[in-house]
């Protein structure tokens, strides 16, 4: 298996033209590498969740987020677009596939994205290695998911953006 390639980032979420093999570098004050996450909203307000592999190494088992690390030499944009269809089979387009926002983490910087579809859950082309199942939710349900610790918790401020901009039963709120 080839290890993958991270950019190294500035402050700013600049590259700064070094690259670091995943998981083999310890980053320090100032440097990080770029993360995505992709929602799946259907048109009245449901969310498509999925649960991660029992064989991953980070959160096995754990319903999260779709999406993973930017490889080196990709743009957030190209990123978001290669793990919504790799781990799910759903294909994006720079007019489907929107940015939401970016919140900087200890050692990275995570970019947020959204698209809108319906795609029935059993129609989804999961990605074995990373993926263990997916299933639409309401906005009820997957908030109760949160407070009862039944998906990955990343945090009060994320949480927090993806209510902001998520507006349930109207579908995503660009703005």
């Amino acid at each position: 298996m080839q290890t993958e390639k991270w950019d190294i980032l500035d402050e700013r979420g600049v590259p700064t033209g070094r690259t670091t093999l995943r998981g083999n570098y310890v980053f320090k004050k100032g440097e990080y590498h770029l993360v995505v996450h992709i929602w799946i909203v259907s048109p009245d307000g449901r969310v498509l969740i999925q649960r991660r592999s029992e064989n991953k190494r980070l959160m096995p088992g754990e319903w999260a987020a779709t999406g993973g690390a930017a490889k080196a030499g990709e743009d957030s944009f190209t990123a978001a677009a290669r793990e919504l269809y790799e781990e799910l089979g759903i294909e994006s387009d720079r007019s489907s596939l929107k940015f939401i926002v970016r919140l900087k983490r200890k050692n990275s910087f995570l970019d947020i994205w959204a698209i809108s579809t319906d795609l029935p859950a059993e129609q989804l082309k999961l990605q074995e290695s990373e993926v263990a199942q997916a299933k639409w939710v309401s906005a009820g349900e997957f908030k109760e998911m949160i407070d009862n610790g039944n998906y990955h918790n990343y945090g009060k401020e994320y949480f927090s953006k993806i209510f902001e901009k998520i507006v349930y039963g109207r579908g995503i709120n660009y703005e």
